[in-house]
């Protein structure tokens, strides 16, 4: 006879969250009452699969859900993002510096540059296209100009546009767009799957010369080790940074205990 499980009544499609303290359970036809995703802030306005939390009221789209803890993404190549379900700032809002609204859900975030976007954002496609105009747009990450102090104008809105915000853009026609007017229903994409690099434990080795890459039976745990502990020191760096600028002891909470791996 199997052991009861007495923490939870998780079914097979229930699911946890870093998020959340307790089991999400996933909602069967999401569309019949309104829920906002905690994540995007967004309602679920398709059948696409979503869980929640009723007893909390806290709800997750599915592609929120599956969003990777760390990004290595195009906007910002100096530091790899981390997901934070809330701001770490004393507001516990942000602001976006894809599209400049306010932000109060998850967001992926630099601590050490104060760069934070949403979720939306990083994962709005590279290429797409508009009914207002005939050719594909791309997304950029700024000014799409070399002269980086001219205006320019959203041709959907006609609104003057933010110079440090992406915007999609055709250069053949010198057409640009806000994400929010290119993209009217915006939602939370399926994002690449991230891998977090593993030192080589022999570097000056020839690869190709001993065809056993791990002699060390242990080599391998020593290896996650050394990953964790390299995320752990970026992490850590990222969050005195954030301390020194705003005398906040209270972000040291983020810091996760280190996790070790156990020897064979």
């Amino acid at each position: 006879m199997g052991r009861q499980n007495r923490g939870t009544n998780a079914g097979p499609q229930d699911k946890q969250h870093f998020s959340h303290s307790h089991i999400l359970k996933l909602i069967v036809n999401p569309t019949e009452t309104v829920l906002t995703c905690n994540a995007c802030e967004q309602p679920n306005n398709t059948n696409k699969p979503f869980y929640g939390c009723n007893t909390c009221q806290y709800f997750l789209h599915e592609n929120c859900f599956n969003a990777p803890r760390f990004l290595n993404h195009a906007s910002h190549p100096s530091h790899p993002l981390t997901l934070l379900p809330s701001a770490t700032y004393s507001s516990c809002s942000f602001t976006c510096k894809a599209c400049d609204s306010a932000g109060n859900g998850f967001c992926f975030s630099c601590a050490c540059c104060e760069f934070d976007i949403h979720l939306q954002c990083a994962s709005c496609p590279s290429l797409i296209l508009v009914d207002k105009h005939p050719h594909q747009l791309e997304l950029n990450f700024g000014s799409p100009y070399e002269d980086k102090d001219s205006e320019y104008v959203c041709d959907i809105c006609s609104e003057i546009m933010n110079k440090e915000n992406w915007l999609y853009y055709c250069g053949g026609c010198d057409f640009a767009s806000h994400l929010h007017c290119a993209i009217t229903s915006p939602e939370v994409g399926v994002f690449a799957k991230q891998q977090r690099p593993i030192p080589n434990p022999n570097p000056n080795s020839n690869s190709n010369s001993n065809p056993n890459p791990y002699p060390n039976p242990n080599a391998r745990v020593e290896m996650i080790n050394s990953a964790n502990e390299a995320h752990e020191q970026i992490m850590a760096a990222q969050l005195r940074a954030q301390i020194a600028a705003r005398g906040r002891e209270a972000c040291l909470d983020l810091v996760a205990p280190r996790r070790r791996y156990s020897y064979y």
